[in-house]
């Protein structure tokens, strides 16, 4: 038989008190809540409800293999710029002789140095004795001869000139070992990891001018990625490049019986050229040819189609034809199988944290989303992008009122990986506030307090029973 223990009087006063209490609570904190919150659905910019919850997966068609290209170079690379996704790589990292290629480098600082006002475009150039000594590729420059650095400078990216590109090399800092050390200083700010230049040009150690040899062993060298990254740098430093890169052919002097004509056969220009038609492919305006008996035959390219650009390099190719052939399948490989697209929009709402908490605040929370879009490369055709989303906020005792809109509270990195593909994409965008978070008054202020007081209060208590 089970017994109902008998309350004695006092404790039947102080339950009844109790529970009075608990009853008044329970509505002023109601009350006070339905003044002080009022919930609105996460918007977008556009005002149309968003999230961030990983779309459900779509089939895409598959990536062809490297492999299946059957490319017959020594190593290629293809990425895509503002991304700087890599959608193809073969013995990309390996540091092999770039030849002429080398010559993106100083035409990468020439354009830096006008860009700066440290040169100019009309500015006369004196030819000093190691520009003229300069073997292979030239327009026979001799010491003392005069021209513009753009006169000299169009030598140099049409027609490959090895003594142009001395004597500007020479101009910028001096002397061409002096040019070398910036170009290797460049390299490393680049993030080329195997760059290592001996002179302007791409030339053999024994094929320089021995006067004019640098002291330290070596010869240049560079990757495919390497090689990538650097016309990366020019494309998007140097957007007016294909001022240059562009043109067919050019009569550097009057007096010159024949125009040098632009080693770059893939030219989009050059479609109704009988000689180069085969190889003109649509888009292409640039970027350098490089040859010498140790590098074989190697192609930097780059091409825009779709709005999309994308750079190519092959390096190794054992004939003139064939680093323009195989650069069409990298190319071809990229244009056919990928797209850029905006896989997340600006001011996007984050699922679970539509809103963070602010102390001292005329509203409890403040609604926060995205400062900026974000773009990846997917397989072309992709509707919904498996999106990974990681979320960080800045510490909450430092959310106090009042906050200023666009204010940065936190930051939002999206990772993605195209099946099939090594490279994992990611970009990191700030986690902004979507409004201003005023101060409250004293009197909210105070009657918040004296909420959260009796709240604390109500918890103790029940935890009594």
């Amino acid at each position: 038989m089970k017994y109902k223990r008998k309350l004695s009087s006092k404790q039947l006063v102080m339950k009844t008190a109790t529970v009075g209490l608990l009853l008044n609570m329970l509505a002023f904190p109601a009350a006070s809540a339905m003044a002080e919150a009022v919930s609105t659905p996460a918007t977008t910019e556009a005002g149309t409800p968003s999230t961030a919850a990983t779309p459900a997966k779509t089939a895409v068609a598959k990536i062809p293999s490297v492999e299946s290209l059957g490319l017959n170079v020594k190593s290629a690379v293809l990425i895509e710029p503002t991304t700087g996704e890599v959608l193809l790589s073969l013995n990309a990292d390996q540091p092999m002789p770039p030849a002429s290629m080398t010559k993106m480098m100083t035409e990468y600082l020439v354009t830096e140095a006008v860009n700066s006002g440290q040169l100019s475009w009309d500015q006369k150039v004196i030819v000093q004795e190691n520009a003229s000594k300069q073997t292979g590729s030239r327009i026979y420059l001799a010491a003392g001869d005069e021209h513009t650095v753009k006169e000299l400078y169009i030598a140099m990216a049409v027609g490959s000139a090895n003594d142009a590109t001395v004597a500007l090399a020479e101009l910028v800092s001096g002397s061409e070992q002096q040019f070398v050390t910036l170009m290797n200083e460049t390299a490393q700010k680049m993030g080329m990891k195997t760059a290592f230049f001996i002179n302007s040009t791409g030339l053999d150690r024994a094929d320089m001018p021995e006067k004019f040899r640098p002291q330290a062993e070596g010869e240049t060298v560079m990757s495919a990625m390497d090689a990538a990254i650097l016309a990366k740098y020019i494309v998007t430093d140097h957007p007016d490049f294909t001022e240059f890169t562009t043109i067919q052919s050019y009569k550097f002097r009057e007096r010159d019986t024949k125009p040098m004509i632009n080693y770059n056969w893939m030219l989009e220009a050059n479609k109704d050229i009988a000689n180069f038609k085969a190889y003109a492919y649509p888009g292409l305006d640039g970027l350098k040819t490089g040859h010498t008996s140790k590098a074989g035959n190697c192609f930097t390219g780059t091409a825009v189609r779709d709005g999309m650009r994308l750079i190519s390099v092959v390096m190794g190719a054992d004939s003139e034809a064939h680093r323009f052939t195989e650069t069409k399948k990298v190319l071809d490989f990229g244009f056919n199988n990928f797209e850029i697209k905006q896989v997340v929009a600006p001011k996007a709402v984050i699922a679970g944290t539509e809103t963070l908490p602010v102390l001292k605040g005329k509203n409890k929370e403040v609604s926060v989303v995205t400062d900026a879009g974000v773009t990846f490369m997917v397989p072309k055709g992709t509707v919904s992008p498996q999106i990974k989303t990681a979320v960080v906020t800045n510490d909450p005792a430092t959310l106090i009122a009042p906050i200023a809109g666009a204010s940065k509270v936190g930051k939002v990195t999206y990772t993605y990986q195209i099946e099939g593909m090594s490279q994992v994409q990611e970009k990191t965008v700030n986690l902004i506030t979507a409004e201003e978070a005023e101060k409250a008054g004293w009197f909210k202020l105070l009657m918040r307090a004296i909420g959260d007081f009796f709240g604390d209060l109500f918890t103790g208590i029940k935890n009594l029973f």
